[in-house]
């Protein structure tokens, strides 16, 4: 069994458990913004790896016309998933990831495309719900620039939406926390992954998708990467809701770390406990 975290662990459990509707994760500042929509954002306070976004349990967000039967042509992506699949990324070619069943359809994360999915992202990222932890409100540039960084990086952050039943409705930042600036504030191992998340749509909120397709996306995580053994988060640490989500996936607190411009609950989820919480 790996050993013990050298973290201490406090009992912020049960204050998390008493909030309400997740908003978002927000990814640490100084390198590319990353989030865990579910109730972890990526926003000023979250390193490069973290993400900003609306917690996905919150009762307000973005619209949600992304789902079925929205005014938006989703049938290039898997003819451009299948072409990305050339790409390279320090994740294990997210790309290759098969997609998983849930208790709410069946889940897809897809690398995204600017040209194909600025407008739809750009528009959840001025959610005010969203805007207050991923800090990616105003012009579409904005969002733009955004992904551009990961996009043109080493491919240690890869932005991706998550398709529900083949229905665009979160974004998603995959990264390496162990490459991450995060990494400078609890004792990193190789090749821990990072999550940050944003539902999308108000219809996604407040109906307990937040901790499920966490869960989903946790799991992906380490049946695609064999030499990732934890997945961590870092969602602000006002935000309960975000937090509970992430308890609900599976995730256990295992600190307050004061991060560039947030102070975040760091969050980890335990290849050898993968089957027991």
């Amino acid at each position: 069994m790996p050993p013990a975290d050298p973290i201490a662990e406090t009992g912020i459990a049960a204050h998390a458990m008493a909030a309400g509707p997740v908003v978002g994760a927000a990814p640490v500042a100084a390198a590319v913004p990353v989030m865990a929509a579910v109730g972890a954002g990526a926003g000023a306070g979250a390193d490069p790896g973290g993400g900003q976004g609306v917690d996905p349990d919150a009762g307000q967000g973005a619209d949600s016309d992304a789902r079925p039967g929205a005014a938006r042509d989703l049938a290039g992506v898997a003819s451009d998933t299948a072409a990305e699949l050339d790409g390279v990324d320090g994740l294990d070619r997210i790309a290759a990831w098969s997609p998983a069943d849930t208790p709410a359809g069946r889940f897809h994360l897809v690398p995204a495309r600017i040209e194909r999915d600025l407008a739809l992202i750009s528009r959840w990222m001025n959610d005010p719900a969203a805007a207050e932890f991923w800090e990616l409100a105003g012009a579409q540039e904005v969002t733009r620039d955004h992904l551009r960084a990961q996009l043109a990086g080493d491919g240690r952050s890869v932005p991706c939406l998550g398709l529900l039943e083949g229905a665009p409705m979160s974004y998603w930042e995959i990264y390496r926390a162990d490459l991450d600036p995060l990494a400078r504030h609890y004792p990193a191992r190789p090749h821990d992954t990072g999550v940050h998340l944003l539902l999308g749509g108000v219809a996604d909120r407040g109906r307990g998708l937040g901790g499920l397709l966490l869960r989903a996306v946790a799991d992906l995580v380490l049946a695609q990467r064999p030499s990732c053994a934890r997945v961590i988060a870092e969602p602000d640490i006002r935000n309960t809701p975000s937090i509970a989500a992430f308890l609900t996936a599976g995730f256990r607190f295992s600190a307050e770390v004061d991060l560039t411009a947030k102070r975040a609950a760091l969050m980890i989820r335990d290849r050898h406990l993968q089957h027991l919480l």
